[in-house]
């Protein structure tokens, strides 16, 4: 099911109905998640209560990100990977965040061409997400997206990065597993080096690999990844090939998630990974709470007053900062 909700349906929402609104969706309601989905992208007044709701639910699903530069096949490949995990038994939700729109701020790929197989797969539920204007590849509102369709009862959650090159390794701070995708013909394994994905990765896989050149680039990522040092007992990232657009290796890709699931749990890592989640998540929302502090009226004038102080050396930053903040 492809949720293309934008609008409709969010308004009149108050906080008594929010529990009833996070039931139905944890009954496989679509236009349930939906919704819920529309308050955390609007960043309604109802969010801490919707995340008050949703905490009980929550922690269940895998969370997989996939970035890339653009071009190397982001769309086909989860396109592809919903239909093996789908195989599997495994329900999927798709959180594809895309670019914004100059005019509308919404997200300009909200059709999802590429992932049409599963429109009407139940256990299927696909969303766009409007990237507005945010470096690192996601929308700021991405983790309480995230918890949403977690507690909304999928096994398993793609967030689908924004291709924008050397910025988006943010996707791994949201993500259980990270896939990063490459592809023959799109730089070479030194370029990969600078865009700091191969500090990022989980799982490699080089995409349209049926071209010329696969195998050189997949040579190249372990030799560079051979590299690294690691401690033992460490993840050791494999590097894949797959040709997404005809599913061939994706069955091996699939089992190398389940193969880093099971390390996660088993080492530890799963744990430590969603607390430093959790807390990124809290410093952002208090970080954004101040914010909206010091830009009230009161608060604004008293950061005109400290700012003129700085500039005519009657105080400094630190002191200034300090005083705002107390």
């Amino acid at each position: 099911m492809t949720d293309t909700a934008t609008g409709g349906g969010r308004r009149g929402i108050t906080a008594a109905a929010v529990p009833g609104l996070v039931e139905r969706a944890r009954e496989g309601d679509p236009r349930s998640v939906g919704r819920l989905v529309s308050l955390v992208e609007d960043e309604s007044p109802l969010l801490p209560e919707l995340m008050r709701v949703l905490a009980p639910y929550a922690g269940h699903a895998r969370i997989v990100g996939l970035t890339g530069s653009p071009g190397v096949g982001k769309s086909t490949s989860t396109n592809a990977l919903i239909g093996e995990l789908r195989r599997r038994g495994q329900s999927v939700a798709v959180l594809a965040v895309d670019p914004s729109s100059p005019f509308s701020g919404g997200a300009l790929l909200g059709d999802r061409i590429r992932m049409g197989d599963h429109v009407l797969d139940p256990g299927v539920f696909i969303r766009s997400m409007a990237a507005r204007g945010h470096l690192g590849g996601l929308a700021w509102t991405t983790p309480q997206a995230l918890r949403v369709l977690d507690a909304a009862g999928f096994d398993v959650v793609l967030v689908e990065t924004v291709g924008v090159g050397q910025s988006e390794v943010e996707v791994a701070g949201q993500a259980d597993t990270t896939i990063v995708l490459l592809a023959p013909g799109m730089g070479d394994g030194i370029q990969a080096a600078k865009a700091g994905i191969l500090e990022i990765g989980d799982l490699y896989v080089v995409n349209k690999s049926d071209r010329e050149g696969a195998d050189k680039v997949r040579r190249d990522l372990r030799s560079m990844l051979g590299l690294a040092e690691r401690r033992e007992g460490a993840w050791r990232p494999p590097v894949l090939k797959t040709t997404a657009s005809t599913g061939d290796g994706v069955t091996d890709v699939v089992d190398a998630l389940e193969e880093h699931g099971d390390w996660l749990r088993e080492s530890g890592e799963l744990q430590r990974r969603r607390i430093r989640r959790a807390r990124g998540e809290i410093e952002t929302l208090a970080l954004t709470a101040l914010r909206r502090r010091w830009g009230s009226v009161d608060s604004g004038d008293r950061l005109d007053e400290l700012a003129a102080a700085v500039v005519s050396g009657a105080t400094d930053a630190y002191t200034a900062a300090d005083e705002l903040a107390g």
